[in-house]
């Protein structure tokens, strides 16, 4: 019981001082809300699987990014919070409609800080306009850990996950071939079936880290 008390009072500590990091963070983050719909039933989160389209800039106006020219002009599906962004767009992109448009300004210590990329120089302030399309639950959520469970065993085989990364491929118009696929498919499960049965427990599955989810 003490044990009990002591890990729940720990967690609620790392939770409050997590929150007033991040809200100290989103304040760097400039959000401007170009358009928001009147209807807005779901709204993003972290750990949610979004698709928009997004422009970047330096301050100066030179674009250093389109989606719209860029993956044949599809619409990026990544995780929101999760690192497949830079920093600021995680923050940028929360709470954020299902059709809405903003202008996001990110400090360099929210992009990409010192370092130098191929068009953007250090030290760069970016601007990003965004369109946000769709707001789906992401891979680690439980709606979805029942979807990739076809036999309700609550455990995940090798087959149940190829067939979800199937049509992860197909809805973000990734082309792959069965080679790549079972490459995505073996590293899934080196790093989260912890302890070999060649299943995903549930509890394992919280965890679940692959480049492609």
């Amino acid at each position: 019981m003490y044990r009990y008390g002591t890990l729940l009072f720990y967690t609620l500590v790392c939770t409050i001082v997590f929150n007033h990091i991040s809200a100290k963070v989103a304040k760097e983050v400039k959000i401007e809300v170009m358009y928001r719909p009147e209807n807005c039933p779901v709204k993003s989160k972290r750990g949610d699987a979004l698709n928009a389209h997004y422009d970047g800039y330096l301050e100066d106006g030179t674009q250093i990014y389109c989606s719209r020219t860029s993956n044949d002009g599809h619409p990026k599906w990544f995780v929101l919070g999760v690192g497949q962004v830079i920093k600021g767009l995680d923050i940028g992109m929360d709470d954020m409609c299902e059709g809405e448009k903003r202008k996001v300004t990110i400090p360099p210590s929210l992009a990409f800080g010192a370092i130098a990329r191929e068009k953007i120089p250090p030290n760069s302030t970016l601007i990003f306009e965004i369109e946000l399309y769709a707001v789906r639950r992401g891979p680690r959520s439980v709606e979805s850990f029942q979807v990739i469970d076809l036999d309700g065993d609550k455990k995940l085989s090798r087959n149940e996950l190829k067939l979800y990364l199937q049509e992860e491929f197909k809805r973000d118009n990734r082309i792959k071939d069965s080679a790549h696929k079972d490459r995505v498919l073996t590293d899934i499960f080196l790093k989260n079936d912890q302890d070999g049965d060649g299943y995903i427990s549930a509890r394992e599955y919280n965890v679940l880290q692959h480049d492609e989810l």
